[in-house]
């Protein structure tokens, strides 16, 4: 049996390596190349190491817009996962210790957010129709609307194996609702607020699609669409291209890496009791 799972974890570590680490080495050992070898789009070690001279130009290419991007894409995660935290936290805690018929109607609409395509069209037309089309705060809207479903799920399940006398001693000393999940049941929430933290991080920093759609205007690129800037119809710079790749690879990356743990810990808290 022992050896089974030796055997497993082998076979696990090599499909990680195959899957995440060469693709990154290929995108770092791109952008280390100039125009030329990079070109080539061969796995190999480069023979004219370019890497400070494509950091340089990735950075001030069209005034400084990686700049401006990484700055809109910061006020954009930062924002989004701060809401997605407070609201996911108090629709579960909501969800999970006051059951009713309507309750049912609430699950049915969060498990229906997790299924359901999002539709650009309509989104587009809701925004417009307030104002908030071309706009952060509208995309920030949109990336709430979008991770909320599994945000409330992730903390529902953890709520669920909270005592309820818990609650009942807040009460009984004189708490009420606010402060009784501010003070007793938000701190408790750690390890999930962690992962939710990093999880929602990572899909808002990365995300392409929604800047694209709800947020144009170069004045407006978040760090993933800055991608075009070394990439047309008729010509691309590939070693640019990795550069850049490498540039907004490296937030998300060192985010896994320290919260790993916290991550598969909140991830798991809710697995004994639903």
């Amino acid at each position: 049996m022992r050896r089974k799972g030796v055997v497993l974890g082998s076979v696990s570590v090599l499909v990680s390596l195959v899957v995440f680490a060469i693709p990154f080495l290929f995108v770092l050992l791109t952008a280390m190349k100039d125009r030329t070898e990079a070109n080539e789009l061969a796995f190999s070690w480069p023979q004219n190491f370019a890497l400070v001279d494509n950091l340089k130009e990735v950075i001030q290419a069209r005034d400084y817009q990686l700049v401006i991007a990484f700055i809109n894409s910061t006020v954009l995660t930062v924002s989004s996962v701060a809401l997605l935290v407070v609201l996911g936290a108090m629709v579960a805690f909501i969800l999970q210790r006051r059951p009713g018929p309507w309750t049912r109607v609430a699950d049915f609409l969060v498990l229906a957010g997790l299924i359901v395509p999002p539709a650009v069209v309509p989104t587009v037309w809701v925004l417009q129709s307030i104002g908030l089309f071309r706009t952060m705060a509208g995309l920030i809207l949109v990336e709430v609307a979008f991770g909320i479903s599994f945000t409330v799920l992730l903390f529902k399940a953890f709520i669920a194996t909270i005592p309820r006398e818990l609650d009942e001693a807040a009460a009984l000393d004189g708490a009420g609702p606010i402060r009784l999940f501010f003070q007793v049941i938000f701190p408790v929430l750690r390890s999930v607020i962690v992962t939710v933290i990093v999880v929602q991080s990572v899909a808002v920093f990365n995300d392409f699609a929604n800047p694209l759609y709800f947020l144009p205007g170069d004045e407006n690129a978040t760090v993933q669409l800055t991608l075009f800037n070394f990439k047309s119809q008729f010509t691309t710079q590939y070693n640019l291209l990795f550069t850049d790749i490498l540039l907004i690879t490296i937030p998300p990356l060192i985010m896994f890496l320290f919260f790993n743990r916290q991550i598969v810990a909140g991830q798991t808290a809710g697995a004994v009791k639903a």
